[in-house]
């Protein structure tokens, strides 16, 4: 089975699957290597290592090359963070195939208006799309994939927006009827019983796809005991790991006035080297410079 294949039967299957954020093919390396199910190419991931907000300021050509580096990388499925499809459903009918064409496995597209606001930001502008103008966008979305393999998972933040369990339901309910593979349902409470409540009374068939960022304690045991979640995302965890790291280092190097101290505890410049994919090009120097 290809990636899609293989992504679409996970997403089905009694086991959970995680998926790891990332924001360059890097970090996808190493989240693969750390053995995730699959990588989130995380838009919001990508907005911070550019230094700029989460509200679809980077264009969308910078997004889908940073998911086809991320593809070209991993042996894993990729699932493409488009946010609210860079436009109407017209738009989305020519975003899908090329993130298709870039190897990507998935794409995540949520019900909020263009420009969005970063879900979890504090007092963030919050403001969704009628049900009826997202449907269009999950119908034009599933039209336009040309492998059936490929799955376009719905993401509804009816709960970030203050709408209430049942205004979400709704939502959810509507995009599975437009033909979405999954529905990811989020929030930004500290604790998931708003979570839980939404998954408890989810009837639809389409498997759910959660981000625990703001509820931590809610393990995968925890998640996979509720019968109906099909995908965990960590959805910021490698660029916080990488400011906290690189913030870290810098100001030691600072403090002791040189890299004597903290040079040890680093990674070796051997193993930079070995991620790079050192021993595959020199194979091929091998192989083929004659």
């Amino acid at each position: 089975m290809n990636r899609n294949a293989r992504f679409r039967q996970k997403l089905q299957d009694s086991v959970l699957m995680h998926a790891m954020s990332a924001h360059n093919p890097l970090s996808a390396r190493l989240a693969a290597e750390a053995g995730f199910d699959a990588i989130w190419g995380s838009g919001f991931e990508l907005s911070a290592s550019q230094a700029v907000p989460d509200a679809n300021i980077l264009p969308f050509g910078q997004h889908l090359e940073m998911m086809r580096a991320i593809a070209a990388a991993v042996d894993v499925p990729v699932i493409a963070d488009i946010d609210t499809g860079f436009g109407n459903a017209v738009n989305v009918s020519y975003v899908v195939p090329q993130y298709e064409a870039a190897g990507c496995s998935a794409v995540v597209m949520e019900d909020k208006t263009f420009p969005k606001d970063t879900s979890l930001r504090a007092s963030g502008r919050q403001e969704l799309v009628r049900i009826e103008e997202f449907q269009g966008k999950v119908e034009a979305a599933c039209g336009a994939r040309r492998d059936a393999g490929f799955c376009v998972i719905a993401r509804t933040e009816a709960l970030i927006a203050g709408a209430g369990e049942g205004e979400a339901l709704a939502r959810a309910s509507a995009y599975e009827a437009a033909g979405a593979d999954a529905i990811l349902i989020h929030s930004r409470q500290s604790t998931p019983g708003e979570i839980l409540s939404f998954v408890a009374a989810w009837r639809g068939k389409a498997p759910l796809v959660l981000v625990p960022t703001a509820y931590p304690q809610l393990r995968e045991s925890d998640i996979q005991a509720l019968g109906k979640v099909g995908l965990v995302i960590y959805g910021n965890h490698a660029i916080r790991a990488a400011v906290g790291a690189m913030r870290d280092v810098f100001a030691r190097i600072r403090r002791d006035g040189g890299i004597h101290e903290v040079d040890a505890g680093l990674p070796s410049v051997k193993e930079i080297i070995a991620l790079q994919g050192d021993a595959v090009m020199r194979e091929r120097e091998r192989r083929y410079l004659k």
